[in-house]
């Protein structure tokens, strides 16, 4: 149950209907074949964004089987196809061109709409995805009061679904594309007090920053599986924010940072969410305070 049924009948039709069409499907050891992959969406209200990856570029070919799918299931709102001619699989740097349907998803996490593009990073299990989300707020303690800076925001979800419980939030994204989404969703549930950047953490995160928006009150971070930058490490370590929370997907690199935190940070919280049913895969939410100053272990500073 890794996934609904609608996508798994997407995925049994894609191929009837590529074998009664006569369709080759792509062989990546000789990197040649029509039909290449398909990437399926779908949110809560059951309708679907089908994205799909051709190998080679036939007009004829492609619409007919474009077409196929959509007769065959009403629930897609948004098609897109693909024309990868490269060896890896890797699609966010080429063209993806809607073919029929609105250009994004819609879906909402609590009292937040969000506005899903082909290109956009989302949580692939929303209703665990929302309880990642009140772990993450309630592990902040947000009274309406705090400075909040978000790093590796992606589109923001995090950011704008706590942005009514604090004073300000404050993004960053090296995906200048996660920034544009992030924007749109901002302006979408006309939300005021978030401010998003594009651009490496490990850049942006500086002394000017800081002057420019505050020192931070909460920390969230949420790195991808190589977990935080020594840099950044460093940055947060001089910041010395009164909370991190510290999403991560891999616990041997967030266990690796946390060990660089516990310089001036004692953790005080820890919550497993299991976002992978039925897999070795899960996202673990830690709490970290700052310590008192006399308790610091400024010896062990990585001055490298």
């Amino acid at each position: 149950y890794l996934q609904g049924s609608i996508s798994n009948e997407l995925r049994l039709a894609a191929k009837s209907i590529a074998l009664a069409q006569g369709l080759s499907f792509y062989d990546p050891r000789i990197h040649e074949g029509f039909l290449r992959n398909i990437i399926i969406r779908s949110n809560e209200a059951g309708e679907v964004m089908l994205i799909v990856i051709f190998g080679e570029d036939h007009d004829d070919q492609r619409a007919a089987y474009l077409d196929a799918l959509l007769k065959r299931f009403p629930q897609i709102v948004s098609l897109y196809y693909c024309i990868n001619q490269k060896v890896n699989d890797f699609i966010l740097d080429l063209d993806i061109i809607c073919y029929r349907g609105t250009p994004y998803l819609l879906e909402k996490l609590g009292d937040v709409e969000f506005q899903i593009g082909p290109k956009s990073f989302f949580q692939t299990n929303t209703q665990q995805a929302v309880r990642l989300f009140d772990i993450v707020k309630e592990f902040a303690g947000l009274t309406g009061n705090e400075n909040v800076y978000d790093l590796y925001t992606g589109l923001g979800s995090i950011a704008l679904y706590i942005a009514a419980q604090c004073h300000q939030v404050v993004g960053i994204e090296e995906i200048a594309a996660a920034i544009e989404d992030a924007r749109l969703n901002q302006k979408r549930n006309n939300i005021s007090n978030a401010v998003f950047y594009a651009g490496d953490v490990k850049y942006i995160l500086s002394d000017e920053f800081s002057q420019k928006h505050g020192l931070p009150d909460v920390v969230i971070t949420d790195p991808p599986r190589a977990g935080m930058h020594r840099e950044v490490v460093n940055t947060l370590l001089l910041l010395e924010a009164p909370k991190i929370v510290y999403v991560s997907c891999n616990p041997a690199t967030q266990a690796r940072d946390l060990y660089s935190l516990k310089q001036k940070y004692a953790v005080t919280k820890a919550q497993p969410v299991d976002m992978f049913p039925h897999t070795h895969h899960v996202e673990n939410v830690v709490l970290l305070e700052l310590l008192p100053k006399e308790q610091w272990h400024l010896s062990d500073i990585d001055t490298a």
